[in-house]
């Protein structure tokens, strides 16, 4: 395989070279299980089976980053701790990608030392200096650890952040427009594990309380100020206008496409957010007005995970939503000037979820047929003394779903492998192009469980672009950046650049896409963070591609 390199100027035509490479024209969706061989060998702590706090059962995110420069992406486990010691624990893993789907634990000689009680972790050249850096969400104070060069630094004070509050996810974007990276943290409540809250029912079991009872924790939005420091503009950016939520997901970028990036905020067992930006560094809060607060039945869901993807083919970013058992995942199509609306039974997504308590999840072309598919981890919060005797499962099975006309429809062992079959306890999972063969892989992170690696044997033509903006080096990945792949007959194929979502996690910064029509020839369109547009006019099959942006 020859990487594509294409380099326009922002106004000029662009220039495309083009490589090809071997791929079979059957389509295939299915995965396999190759952890035994990959020797990425962890199994995460999150307090203790069973689990007996709400606290144990929300840690599990997972981070792809390219952490050493080389191209492909490497795996960093964030790790929990237990109640007994919560602000300490086994510490944080970084595997780095050897290719083939081959991992090395680097750890030590990356200096990576965090041992908080870890939750999830984001990803972004914070600071320009070429290499990927690392925020991760804790119980407890968060981290900002900047790479200098293959070998991490812990920046948290120099860089002004650190909160204690209990964070879960984060997203970089720029939300001023001026070129680099600010940072929303997703905050949940205040917990004591010393002075748990009592007991309470769900359909009639004795369970664990929270978080319905416990006091919210603010979000915090961090402004980029340069050099790898922030500060607090929360407040200053009328963020603190809404009371404080249960927030468990955030994923920045520009809903409307008017050039300005928003924020979607997940928040469990209460409406969500949507925060439209208005400019000159001022936000509005419109979920309800937008139609993307709750689901169908009128109330707000416990937001998990979070996915977003182009189901109807016009190019505006929709969002599916993973919730608790006994309601539905939900999708709410983006049907354009910032409204949504839910046609998660329509899309066929609604019955099939309610006996299952979703987590991570993101929208995939599995087959790569063009069109992209879908896929949720689940499993339950509490212990199996209570589920078994009321028939609910605590490892539950994965969902996949294959995008077949205007609906979704479920996918079981016989077609995609069996790992559709294998229940685990999931929280955490990222998505990207692990072995560099251009279809999409997964990390998986299971509570209190071994680390599962699923490598997609999809065969097929396709197109993997990955951008580089040569104007802003605190961007240069092009975060919250839209591509789109246009075949000869107009049809055109939509991708963001974010790596933000799933829960708690941070997949590969690129946009994938299955070419089902090899024979002709493709254009892309880029339309940066600050809502430029940047042309390829010719762009063939099986080939990584990169757009850079000059001036």
């Amino acid at each position: 395989m020859v990487r594509i390199l294409v380099r326009a100027a922002l106004l000029g035509a662009a220039v495309a070279l083009s490589a090809c490479g071997d791929s079979s024209p059957h389509a295939s969706l299915s995965f396999r299980d190759v952890t035994a061989d990959s020797g990425l060998s962890f199994v995460t702590t999150s307090g203790a089976t069973p689990s007996t706090q709400l606290l144990e059962v929300k840690s599990g995110g997972l981070a792809l980053i390219d952490y050493d420069a080389d191209g492909d992406d490497d795996v960093f486990v964030p790790n929990g701790a237990t109640l007994e010691s919560p602000r300490k624990g086994p510490g944080c893993r970084l595997f780095r990608n050897d290719g083939d789907l081959k991992f090395v634990d680097v750890t030590a000689a990356a200096g990576l030392t965090f041992d908080g009680f870890g939750m999830g972790a984001a990803v972004a050249d914070v600071d320009g200096n070429g290499f990927d850096d690392l925020y991760v969400t804790a119980y407890g104070r968060d981290a900002l650890w900047l790479n200098r060069g293959g070998r991490f630094e812990d920046a948290t004070d120099a860089a002004g952040l650190g909160d204690e509050a209990w964070s879960v996810a984060a997203s970089f974007g720029d939300l001023d427009g001026d070129g680099d990276l600010d940072l929303y943290v997703a905050n949940y409540v205040r917990f004591d594990p010393a002075r748990p809250p009592a007991k309470t029912y769900f359909l009639g079991a004795h369970v664990f309380g929270g978080p319905l009872g416990l006091e919210a924790e603010p979000d915090r939005v961090y402004e980029n100020v340069g050099e790898g420091r922030f500060r607090d503009v929360t407040e200053a950016w009328s963020f603190a206008a809404v009371p404080a939520s249960f927030g468990l997901g955030v994923v920045v970028l520009d809903f409307d496409g008017d050039g300005r990036q928003d924020v979607f905020v997940g928040n469990d067992s209460q409406p969500n957010f949507l925060f439209r930006n208005l400019g000159a560094q001022r936000f509005a809060e419109i979920g309800v007005d937008a139609g993307i607060a709750v689901g169908d039945e009128g109330s707000g869901q416990a937001t998990m995970g979070i996915a977003v993807g182009d189901v109807r083919g016009d190019g505006l970013p929709s969002v599916f939503t993973t919730n608790f058992m006994n309601d539905v995942n939900t999708l709410h199509v983006n049907v354009g000037g910032m409204q949504f609306e839910d046609k998660t039974k329509r899309f066929g997504l609604a019955l099939v979820s309610r006996p299952f308590l979703g987590w991570a999840t993101a929208f995939v072309d599995a087959d790569l047929d063009g069109a992209e598919d879908l896929i949720v981890f689940n499993g339950h919060i509490y212990p199996k003394e209570i589920t078994e005797p009321r028939g609910w499962q605590r490892e539950q099975v994965p969902l996949m779903f294959r995008r077949v006309g205007e609906r979704f429809e479920r996918v079981l062992a016989d077609v995609g492998g069996s790992w559709v079959d294998e229940a685990h306890c999931d929280r955490g999972a990222a998505f990207s192009d692990l072995d560099g063969d251009g279809d999409v892989d997964i990390v998986v992170s299971e509570l209190n469980g071994p680390i599962r690696v699923l490598r997609s044997e999809a065969s097929g033509h396709w197109c993997s672009v990955e951008l580089l903006d040569r104007t802003t080096p605190t961007n240069a990945r092009g975060i919250g950046s839209k591509v789109t792949l246009i075949d000869g007959a107009g049809t055109r194929r939509t991708r963001w650049i974010q790596p933000a979502g799933s829960y708690a996690s941070s997949s590969g910064p690129r946009a994938q896409f299955g070419v089902p029509d090899s024979s002709g020839t493709w254009a892309l369109e880029v339309t940066w963070p600050d809502g430029s547009k940047q042309s390829v006019a010719s762009v063939q099959h099986d080939a990584r591609v990169r757009v850079e942006r000059v001036r």
